[in-house]
């Protein structure tokens, strides 16, 4: 007697994107009778949160970066595909990554937010935003080129330009990255130059609402206000930015408009959907908000395509107290879990509630002994909150790996104000010295600010 196997195809699933939705969506899967593709046009899942860490040398890129090959290695059901989807395929129900198709039965769509400047695209040449390594490592370059510059500038109005940092929006990355770069300028720097005493530096924090941190609780924002300005921070909300050129901030408050000379200006305002968001319109008539993310229904599938689904910053789901819920990490976790148990649900002909995030908190570091911690049932400020806030960004980093080196990270800079990731890379870092015709160095009467 021939024993017949079962010759149903494996559903496959399709995954665009390795960040939290992503990548947890994957990992919930794992142990499923599913053949799932994961595909990024990065090799590696970035954690996002210290994103801002990096950026002020606390933490190096590869702190808080796991390569996403090492992190399903054990999920012998996915594939990970190094590649960047250019086109969907709602009829074949295929995704085209360059010219190779790769069939899906079920898709899910997750790639996430990049910063968006409100129309003024142009401003991110002066102010760049924070959403990948390189956004960081670039904004690292500028703040510690601006001490660099300062150092070798003669005059105090210039020097003073270089030494005023103009981070915009007032929400958490602009709040972490004030503090971070306050403590900078005034612990971990002021041994080291000779020609300026960075305790100097002016850091401004720009918020257009009448508070920072709006989505936490009033109280909670004034405490971090506060705590930014024990730090030295110019906390000015109620403050709208209208031009940013050549080095210089044209800001509006009220009737009021003044101008900033400042050298270094970080963005940290607002965030746009990924242009995946404009080839789901075009492929399935879905519709999408303002800001680029596509109206999903409460299953996080797109109306008329029930195998297609969007999770993260990507999506905008507004059945739950009607509004679209944030683009944080936990939000896109929970939904890439969500959607995983859906997709093993379906096929055994089960059905599932639809998608309701549990929202355990909000958090916001300022500096060091200071942070603010919404749980909503319970709001910490100060040491306890600092320290819930190290714990749990230390929990959900992906590897152990990152978990220790972090760690270590941490406790060295707590004993000793430093932090060892102060590094300036990029081409033409200094202006090459003129040389004359017989080879010898040719001295300069003046000295040259460095170019940032």
């Amino acid at each position: 007697m021939v024993d017949l196997a079962d010759k149903t195809p494996v559903h496959q699933v399709v995954i665009i994107g390795g960040g939290f939705g992503g990548l947890y969506a994957a990992k919930s899967m794992a142990k499923a009778n599913l053949q799932i593709t994961l595909i990024d046009k990065r090799n590696f899942h970035l954690f996002q949160p210290l994103l801002y860490q990096v950026a002020t040398g606390a933490l190096s890129p590869a702190d808080i970066s796991s390569p996403l090959r090492s992190v399903l290695s054990k999920s012998k059901n996915t594939k990970v595909l190094l590649g960047e989807v250019n086109d969907i395929d709602t009829n074949a129900q295929k995704v085209m990554v360059g010219e190779e198709a790769v069939p899906y039965d079920t898709l899910i769509v997750a790639t996430g937010a990049k910063h968006s400047y409100f129309g003024k695209d142009n401003w991110e040449e002066f102010a760049p935003g924070l959403k990948t390594v390189e956004d960081a490592i670039e904004m690292r370059r500028r703040i510690f080129m601006a001490f660099e510059a300062a150092e070798n500038e003669s005059d105090p109005v210039k020097r003073q330009a270089l030494l005023t940092f103009v981070i915009v929006g007032g929400g958490p990355t602009g709040v972490e990255l004030a503090g971070a770069i306050a403590e900078l300028a005034t612990k971990t720097l002021k041994e080291d130059f000779r020609n300026i005493d960075t305790s100097e530096t002016r850091v401004l924090l720009l918020e257009g609402l009448d508070r920072v941190l709006p989505p936490f609780a009033p109280e909670l924002s004034h405490t971090a206000a506060a705590s930014l300005k024990a730090l030295g921070v110019d906390v000015q909300t109620k403050t709208l930015v209208t031009h940013i050129e050549n080095d210089i901030v044209t800001i509006k408050q009220g009737d009021e408009v003044k101008e900033i000379a400042a050298k270094t200006v970080l963005w940290a305002a607002g965030v746009k959907a990924s242009p995946m968001g404009k080839v789901l319109t075009d492929k399935t008539g879905v519709e999408r908000d303002r800001a680029g993310r596509v109206i999903v229904e409460p299953d996080l599938s797109i109306k008329g395509f029930p195998n297609i689904f969007v999770v993260g910053d990507l999506a905008n789901f507004a059945h739950q107290n009607d509004k679209p819920l944030p683009g944080v990490a936990p939000v896109a976790m929970q939904e890439g879990e969500y959607v995983a148990k859906l997709i093993q649900k379906r096929l055994k002909g089960e059905i599932l509630p639809q998608f309701e995030y549990v929202d355990r908190g909000s958090l916001a570091m300022i500096g060091q002994h200071a942070a603010v911690v919404d749980l909503g049932f319970l709001k910490l400020r100060g040491f306890f909150a600092w320290f819930f806030w190290l714990f749990v960004h230390i929990y959900f980093l992906i590897e152990f790996d990152n978990k220790l080196v972090v760690m270590i990270q941490w406790l060295w800079s707590y004993f000793t104000r430093n932090r060892g990731a102060r590094l300036i890379t990029g081409k033409d870092i200094v202006k090459p010295v003129p040389v004359e015709s017989n080879g010898h160095y040719q001295p300069q009467k003046t000295r040259q600010p460095l170019n940032v």
